[in-house]
């Protein structure tokens, strides 16, 4: 009996060490590729996958289009450097992509081309992002609120024609990344009142507004769509530290947190590898955890990367992750984000802007 007593223990113990285990991928920076670039900012990546466009809001600059298989820029879609474009929304079932740029307008361009199809589409004073619902074909807007509003609009249009089809209102003056179940539904989180917004995108009505506790200022959502589960990526907010959150998508139950690296901008899931990845710009570390199952989650790996680096895209074939910097400094002279660090960069060097291809070894 004590033998057997013993061997029940080992295996016990065997079994509790492998649950522990780390599970070590061995993510690094595969190549860093300098770009030409006058020292503007910028915001949001995407991916065209069957073309192998990295598209980058270049702000001032304009929306870029750099060919990752030849590792150089090869176009700036045009009307975009005026309008200060923050990134792209891509409709690959459309063949058609637009550019949300700051001063309120959405470029509408052909994916095959990179030709600007019809005008320009004003539609207020500033816009921050929008977001695709394929199963509608509707687009939604992020418009910045009004001045000294605690309440934004979004703007929903109606693709491919881009005809504005109607507007909701959410008690937010920062509406941030969104991600959709593939069915109609929308869910879009809340930097500055930390919630998470569920949006029924044929309807155009907001169902459902959920707190998301232990995790402040959330700011990056990606959906898990047959786990039916939410990954929320926080930037932090007083005593409350940088923090992925995995959120129930029925009821908005949060069931995980895990500290991560100060500001977070960027959340990439990969179904086929299990893997959650978060990238911060403030502590240069891009955060990994593993998928165990829909109620299990443990932090893998924290990837050194370089500073300013905060939006990403992956290629779900190559398994391959991509993100922009430059050399930057903050100019005390010039409007600081000290909402996500006292020292953020404002100010980028001229002709260090790098597209970075982050891999993992094995």
């Amino acid at each position: 009996m004590k033998n057997a007593a013993r061997i029940i223990a080992a295996v016990t113990l065997g079994a509790t060490l492998s649950m522990n285990a780390s599970a070590f991928d061995g993510w690094y920076i595969e190549s860093a590729t300098p770009v030409p670039g006058q020292g503007g900012s910028w915001d949001y990546l995407a991916l065209d996958e069957g073309r192998q466009h990295l598209f980058i809001g270049h702000r001032s600059e304009g929306l870029k289009v750099f060919d990752l298989q030849t590792q150089k820029m090869v176009s700036v879609v045009p009307q975009t450097q005026s309008g200060s474009s923050n990134g792209a929304t891509l409709m690959p079932d459309l063949d058609l992509g637009v550019s949300n740029n700051q001063d309120g307008t959405l470029t509408p361009f052909r994916l095959s081309t990179l030709e600007v199809v019809g005008p320009v589409i004003k539609l207020g004073a500033g816009l921050d992002n929008s977001h695709y619902d394929a199963a509608t074909h509707r687009l939604i807007v992020n418009m910045e609120p009004e001045k000294n509003s605690a309440q934004a609009e979004l703007i929903v249009l109606q693709a491919p024609a881009l005809h504005v089809i109607g507007k909701i209102a959410v008690p937010s003056a920062k509406p941030e990344h969104a991600d959709s179940d593939g069915k109609g539904i929308l869910y879009m989180a809340a930097r500055d009142v930390d919630q998470v917004f569920r949006i029924d995108m044929r309807t155009m009505k907001l169902t459902a507004t959920w707190p998301t506790p232990g995790c402040g200022q959330t700011n990056s959502l990606v959906m898990d769509v047959p786990s039916n589960r939410l990954f929320l990526g926080c930037r932090g907010r007083g005593q409350t530290k940088p923090t992925f959150a995995v959120m129930d998508s029925a009821d908005g139950k949060v069931i995980y947190t895990h500290e991560i690296g100060g500001g977070n901008d960027g959340l990439i899931y990969d179904r086929d590898l299990k893997r959650v990845f978060l990238s911060n710009s403030v502590h240069a570390v891009l955060n990994v955890f593993e998928q165990v199952d829909a109620n299990t989650y443990r932090p893998i790996e924290a990837v050194g990367t370089r500073a300013n680096v905060r939006t990403m895209a992956m290629d779900s074939r190559n398994k391959k992750i991509y993100s922009f910097t430059a050399q930057g400094s903050a100019d005390y002279a010039k409007p600081v984000t000290t909402s996500v660090s006292p020292f953020y960069a404002n100010t980028f060097v001229p002709d260090t802007f790098t597209v970075l291809t982050i891999a993992r070894r094995r």
